[in-house]
């Protein structure tokens, strides 16, 4: 997976995960890649250093940079205000991205509810049906166990876990 630093037409700047580079220029050839902001589909990469992550690599322990400063002589007198943010600030970028990730995931189940039948807890059932072609091919939702999705999975049947989050309606 590579992580990019992306920024739209209306300047905002936000990161995204993907497979791989082309990935990111597949989808944003297509208007798969939207800005959390305003939805703005005019996205580019902005300069960066792009952050790599291998299942190979192996974990590395960091120094932090705070830790690096304050070994270093400073020129800068100690009642000068930080470069760093503050924890409110802190907090409330947190707080912020995690309402983006809220909304993205409303929208994914959003998307998925209108392009698949919800079959409930026949999912298991209905699924090997379409895997081995005793039915028509399409989309579908519903409940199954963990073992149950293992199953699918080592069956050759692709499964996807949506995740939970709050309702339109609630």
């Amino acid at each position: 997976m590579i992580v990019f630093q992306l920024t739209c037409s209306n300047a905002h700047e936000f990161e995204a995960w993907f497979r791989s580079s082309d990935s990111f220029e597949q989808q944003g050839a297509a208007g798969d890649v939207e800005c959390p902001y305003c939805g703005d589909v005019h996205v580019m990469k902005a300069p960066m250093a792009p952050n790599v992550v291998t299942s190979r690599q192996k974990s590395v322990v960091r120094e932090p940079a705070e830790t690096k400063a304050s070994n270093q002589p400073s020129n800068q007198p100690s009642n000068q205000p930080s470069d760093q943010p503050s924890d409110q600030a802190a907090e409330v970028r947190a707080r912020e991205v995690a309402e983006q990730i809220l909304r993205a995931v409303g929208k994914l189940r959003d998307q998925i509810e209108e392009t698949t039948d919800d079959v409930g807890d026949k999912f298991v059932d209905e699924a090997r049906r379409i895997h081995y072609g005793e039915t028509e091919e399409r989309g579908i939702r519903g409940v199954a166990t963990e073992q149950e999705a293992t199953e699918l999975d080592e069956e050759g049947i692709d499964v996807f876990r949506l995740p939970t989050g709050p309702r339109k309606n609630s």
